[in-house]
């Protein structure tokens, strides 16, 4: 039974990887990271060494 979850394991990263170098697929993870972040950044906590209060 490890033998089948390690190679169907393998099959499914083999996939993710192989989608994940297509230029159309990176550049949908590219937007998606930038959005992800961008959200993050204004969210109104406290930065390094702030407070988080005005």
């Amino acid at each position: 039974m490890g033998l089948l979850s390690k190679l169907s394991k393998a099959g499914v990263t083999k996939k993710v990887m192989d989608e994940g170098r297509k230029p159309e697929n990176q550049r949908k993870i590219k937007d998606l990271v930038s959005g992800l972040t961008n959200k993050n950044r204004g969210s109104g906590t406290a930065g390094p060494g702030g407070t988080g209060r005005r």
